[in-house]
């Protein structure tokens, strides 16, 4: 992989991380970084070890724990501010992500995060791929 691909691949990614709540796809991501949909896809993930639509969806549910822990809103209402079109797809996804329930999610306490700056409590409450938001077994 070159660095001009590299670059052109931030391009996307920084589009999503901006704009997380658009209806983005593979083809319409691939024209932002200049590249076929196919080698976007595949270098998407061989650079940043995730899929394009995996790394979206981490920065949806990653607003939509944000959103909940503020309280004000409902569920279903998160779901649709974060650009997700399906309740039943983002409380699957949310829950596979973070090991809880959306509704859940917002139900805990969460007054002791209060007082963190939001770009510290971001690292903290980032979601984690591939079921690792399971609990281990404990020896």
């Amino acid at each position: 992989m070159t660095l001009e691909d590299l670059v052109r691949l931030r391009r996307a990614r920084d589009l999503m991380d901006r704009e997380y709540a658009e209806p983005f796809d593979v083809p319409a991501l691939a024209r932002v970084a200049l590249m076929s949909a196919g080698h976007f896809s595949r270098s998407f993930r061989a650079a940043f070890g995730e899929t394009p639509y995996s790394y979206l969806m981490t920065r949806r549910i990653e607003r939509a724990k944000a959103l909940l822990r503020r309280g004000d809103m409902t569920v279903t209402e998160v779901c649709f501010a974060v650009g997700c079109t399906s309740l039943g797809s983002f409380s699957s996804r949310f829950t596979e992500l973070v090991g809880e329930s959306p509704s859940a999610y917002r139900a805990r306490d969460h007054e002791a995060g209060a007082g963190i700056p939001a770009c510290v409590a971001k690292i903290h409450t980032r979601p984690v791929r591939n079921g690792e938001a399971k609990p281990s077994p404990r020896p």
